[in-house]
């Protein structure tokens, strides 16, 4: 069982930034990839950045590439995602997620458990 904690989000103008934390519960971090999905009002969950257990291998959605940076700290028990020159488009829910695959980390259906959300909102 693993449970997620996000922090980090609120109230940026566009252009700036944020860091988002996800703090993990138990001994067994390392053996979960991680995941960032975001959930804007009226639109479906979808994925944002994912990393691999040992921090190896990262993915994008495409429009955050370059803008957004996700990474993690096994003894921390933590993984990041730092967000830079924010946009408005990028307003919504932002969950954590653990999976315990390696593989297919774009994909919601993946991902074993998940963070209750944190708001991240970009005025213009």
């Amino acid at each position: 069982q693993v449970q997620l904690v996000e922090s980090g989000g609120g109230l940026v103008q566009a252009g700036g930034s944020l860091r988002l934390s996800c703090a993990a519960s138990g001994r067994t971090f390392s053996r979960y990839s991680m995941g960032w999905f975001r959930q804007a009002p009226g639109k479906e969950r979808e994925f944002v950045a994912a990393i691999s257990r040992s921090a190896g291998s990262t993915y994008y959605e495409d429009s955050v590439k370059g803008r957004f940076t996700i990474s993690r700290d096994n003894a921390k028990n933590t993984v990041y995602l730092q967000m830079n020159s924010l946009k408005p488009e990028d307003t919504a829910v932002y969950y954590c997620a653990a999976a315990s695959p390696d593989y297919g980390l774009g994909s919601a259906f993946m991902y074993d458990y998940w963070g209750q959300g944190t708001q991240v909102t970009v005025s213009s």
